[in-house]
């Protein structure tokens, strides 16, 4: 373990103390991922699903400064409803602690915490990658590089679809983080089931992907196992919809000079508007079967521990 000084909530604390079940949750779908209200009853909802099947949820942010792994409801509600909650990613972290400021945690960010706390699982939605025309811009998300590591596992539906998936598959292999299908040898597409491209590896059971975090423990890897966990069809956004959507907010993002990291937030945002919320209904959906995965690997890991004892 780390000496970042992370405080755990009691609950986390405890459940990891016993060798209980926890998974990390990210807090900037709360604030940044949803809009106000419906932002707070879905990180409530996320919670709850890990509770229900007898997990710890830890949801990371930064409070006042305070790296907090596992948030109180207070803190929950702060990230939902506080407009001045700044996103804050793994090399902001230092400098959020001196200036005390409350921020919300990307994928980076909340690995690098949990890995600190000792929570080897961690379920979000969509995992950053490559940007489209990044052969110019060189924009890549933190979110690769920060895998490449930690020996963290880490559940989504794939890299956003707004994102350059070839060369972020590319970037992964690259710097020697697993990708496994769940139940699939196809990459998914975060709002899609299928991005188009294939996976090397398909594991079937949450046991299965323990059983390679133990084997990755044995060899010493430092590198994150990454499941790629599609959506069901039924769930999927219309891909003729997504498709037509995400081309005109290519070219919305353009003629409006929008650059850098005000990119992914102007797409995304852009893409709940004109499907007419489909998509934010499809991203709930996305966490949550994210979360329940989650939780189900972070048992299977929980118990290879206790018949260890």
């Amino acid at each position: 373990m780390s000496t970042t000084p992370v405080v755990l909530s009691e609950a986390v604390a405890d459940a990891l103390a016993e060798g209980r079940p926890v998974v990390a949750l990210e807090s900037t779908i709360i604030s940044h991922g949803f809009p106000r209200p419906r932002n707070l009853g879905a990180a409530r909802h996320f919670e709850q699903l890990l509770v229900d099947d007898g997990v710890t949820p830890a949801t990371i942010a930064v409070i006042d400064g305070v790296l907090r792994v596992g948030l109180e409801d207070e803190h929950i509600v702060r990230i939902a409803e506080d407009t001045s909650v700044i996103k804050v990613s793994s090399r902001d972290l230092g400098i959020a602690m001196v200036k005390k400021v409350t921020g919300a945690t990307t994928v980076a960010a909340t690995a690098l915490l949990a890995h600190a706390a000792g929570i080897r699982v961690f379920s979000t939605g969509g995992l950053g990658g490559v940007h489209r025309g990044a052969q110019e811009s060189f924009d890549e998300s933190a979110d690769l590089t920060m895998l490449s590591k930690l020996p963290i596992t880490v559940i989504s539906a794939g890299a956003k679809s707004i994102l350059d998936i070839p060369a972020t598959l590319e970037r992964l292999e690259s710097l020697g983080v697993t990708v496994l299908g769940y139940r699939t040898q196809r990459y998914p597409g975060f709002y899609l089931t299928d991005s188009g491209h294939s996976i090397d590896w398909q594991v079937e059971t949450p046991e299965e992907i323990a059983g390679v975090m133990a084997a990755h423990d044995s060899i010493g890897s430092t590198h994150a196992v990454l499941v790629a966990n599609p959506l069901p069809v039924s769930q999927q956004l219309d891909p003729e919809l997504h498709d037509r959507v995400l081309a005109a907010a290519f070219e919305a993002a353009e003629a409006q000079g929008v650059g850098g990291k005000e990119v992914t937030p102007f797409l995304l945002a852009y893409l709940v508007q004109h499907t007419e919320g489909k998509s934010l209904d499809v991203n709930i959906d996305i966490a949550s079967n994210n979360i329940t995965l989650g939780g189900q690997i972070a048992t299977a890991w929980a118990g290879r521990g206790a018949a260890q004892r």
